[in-house]
């Protein structure tokens, strides 16, 4: 609710919604005390159906070598490397088809029968989820003055005078290496 993923709306005649689930987690120290408890509401995508509920699945992903030239060129250089996860990341992601979802356990608002999530944005378990994911990173981070390199679609690079940056994504995983430290919290 808090990231506007959907909104409810009545189920439209011959139309089927997917289900979801809860997942529950338990996240544990190092000694192997409880650190935190975690829930993902988890849509279940094994029932979409291919030209109705998505078109494509398919995400690029940066690639090894790529990495391991950013690695060369951060050790070469000096430059200063700083790595960071997109926590929610597929929450990001807008909805280009029109997807309706059973309400979740424990959310059940109206008569859960007629009335269901119409998804905005991609939630875990959508078989397009990291798609749309990677287009909205895209979008953004282009607007932030990057460009896109010709060779891999996940490296990204911006040079600004004597000051330049590298990004390398991989799904929600962000690789930052610059000669400037200032430049790689651009994104906090």
């Amino acid at each position: 609710m808090d990231n506007d993923v959907w909104d409810l709306v009545t189920l439209p005649k011959g139309a089927k919604p997917i289900g979801c689930k809860w997942i529950f987690k338990t996240k544990r120290d190092s000694k192997g005390n409880v650190e935190r408890f975690k829930a993902r509401l988890v849509a279940k995508g094994f029932t979409q159906k291919e030209g109705i509920d998505y078109k494509e699945t398919f995400s690029p992903v940066s690639s090894k070598d790529s990495f391991r030239i950013i690695m060369a060129l951060v050790a070469h250089f000096d430059l200063e490397l700083h790595q960071m996860d997109v926590k929610t990341a597929v929450l990001n992601g807008d909805i280009d088809e029109t997807i309706y979802m059973r309400q979740p356990e424990g959310f059940v608002s109206g008569d859960p029968d007629n009335m269901v999530c119409k998804l905005k944005k991609s939630i875990y378990g959508l078989k397009q989820a990291s798609r749309q994911w990677y287009f909205k990173f895209h979008q953004v981070i282009i607007s932030f003055g990057f460009e896109m390199n010709m060779v891999d679609d996940c490296v990204y690079h911006k040079f600004s005078g004597s000051k330049h940056i590298f990004l390398v994504l991989y799904v929600d995983d962000i690789l930052l290496a610059s000669n400037d430290i200032e430049n790689c919290y651009i994104f906090e």
